[in-house]
């Protein structure tokens, strides 16, 4: 049994009856291709079927939790739990750079810390609990990884359009929101931005994050905890 399967053992009391759906759903095209390996053999096919599993299991927990939310509301929470940046975390929380095969270009790129790759692994891991275990396997998953810490996740997916719409309630004019950018650090593959959120003029908050659009994200979460501490 590798680390991975330890942890998904641990985590869920569960083990693969077949190795290889785990070993599938780990591997990048890249790798696949590099090696000569069958398309079927790479990731990308367990991730679509994840991505089905993810949006029903995701859309049944929110029906049966949240029976005041009409339809459209669903729809943006289900949007910020399931993002790309929310699968990304959860990957790194459970280590999937070390277990993701890629292709040498991709590793010296940097490509088991990017976003997409980190979360499409998770999609396809998804995928696989459901051909080894079940839908009630992958549905523990899910509940148990990604359908949590739900407000803070919403609040960070929606929070520059919830900052407009509070600056323009505090202020009443065409209030200007800018997102500067103060400091980069890191080599090209693992880049951190920092950013600073300036209202009127004057600077709000800063955040951070791997790429431009997400230290926004994270300046305007910031901002809006500062005004609403005013």
């Amino acid at each position: 049994m590798n680390e991975l399967e330890k942890k998904i053992y641990e985590d869920l009391g569960y083990e693969f009856r077949d190795k290889e759906l785990l070993k599938n759903a780990l591997t990048h095209s890249s790798y696949a291709h590099e090696q000569g390996l069958s398309y079927s053999r790479n990731n990308e096919r367990l991730e679509f079927l994840g991505d089905a599993v993810l949006e029903l299991s995701s859309s049944k927990y929110m029906f049966e939790n949240f029976p005041e939310l009409p339809e459209g509301d669903l729809t943006k929470l289900r949007a910020a739990l399931v993002c790309e940046v929310s699968l990304a975390d959860v990957a790194r929380k459970l280590h999937f750079g070390d277990f993701i095969l890629l292709s040498k270009g991709e590793k010296q790129s940097g490509g088991e810390k990017r976003d997409s790759i980190l979360s499409d692994a998770v999609e396809a891991l998804i995928g696989a609990l459901y051909i080894d275990g079940g839908f009630e396997t992958a549905d523990r998953f899910v509940k148990k990884h990604i359908l949590v810490d739900i407000e803070h996740k919403q609040m960070i997916f929606e929070s520059k359009s919830r900052l407009q719409e509070m600056v323009q309630d505090k202020y009443h004019a065409n209030t200007m929101i800018e997102y500067v950018i103060i400091d980069e650090t890191g080599p090209a593959h693992a880049k951190q931005f920092k950013t600073a959120c300036y209202v009127q003029g004057e600077k709000i908050s800063e955040g951070t994050g791997p790429t431009k659009k997400k230290a926004e994200s994270a300046a305007a979460y910031e901002a809006i905890k500062v005004l609403t501490s005013k």
